[in-house]
């Protein structure tokens, strides 16, 4: 298998981090990383538009030629094939649970944590639009509000007692934030608490460059 991958880059982040969080568990997923520059519209060459129409990162390449697109079906794809240890829960309530945290995590927080940072200082030289960018940041207010006083009780992981995948996309979203230079944690301590806890462990280590 063949991952097409960029560091930094949120989506792209998200899956590396769950792929190093497995292998932290015991369970390295066997692929090959081909890193691909977005900032050099690599993307959109030929050769990647051949294996992936949609131009966008990531994108998982099967042995037999199989393309699979988008960061959480990826990641559902390797959990269905290596299931243990579990990153998305062992119950099918657990399982809702934490696919609710994280699809609240990436629609409401990375896409506005993506969007600011494009109509702000875009890597890949979209204009400046200060009206988008104000309003993603009103959008995330209430958002990041919801996410603080989850985090109130002071818990290492988003879902609680364990890593999961929503604790890889708050992760991707915040080191994109960074990247942006984003100032969106001064109002929420215990946000900020948890993102300088989880940049302490060995996958963060491994994956965030930010």
């Amino acid at each position: 298998m063949r991952l097409y991958t960029q560091k930094v880059a949120p989506n792209p982040t998200k899956v590396e981090l769950y792929l190093a969080e497995k292998a932290g568990l015991g369970c390295a997923i066997p692929l090959e990383r081909v890193m691909v520059n977005l900032r050099k519209g690599e993307h959109r060459s030929g050769e990647m538009t051949a294996r992936n129409p949609l131009q966008r990162l990531p994108f998982l390449e099967l042995d037999d030629g199989t393309v699979i697109t988008e960061s959480l079906v990826i990641i559902e794809y390797c959990e269905e094939r290596w299931p243990s240890p579990a990153l998305i829960g062992t119950t099918p309530e657990a399982r809702a649970q934490v696919r609710a945290l994280e699809r609240g995590l990436d629609q409401d927080i990375m896409v506005g944590i993506i969007t600011m940072v494009h109509a702000t200082r875009s890597p890949v030289g979209y204009p400046p639009n200060p009206a988008v960018a104000a309003w993603a940041r009103s959008w995330m207010q209430a958002p990041l509000k919801t996410l603080e006083a989850r985090l109130a009780d002071g818990r290492e992981f988003v879902a609680g007692q364990a890593v999961t995948i929503a604790d890889c996309t708050l992760a991707a979203a915040l080191q994109f934030a960074r990247f942006g230079k984003l100032d969106l944690l001064a109002d929420t301590p215990h946000i900020a608490a948890w993102d300088a806890g989880y940049r302490q462990r060995d996958a963060a280590r491994a994956v965030l460059i930010l």
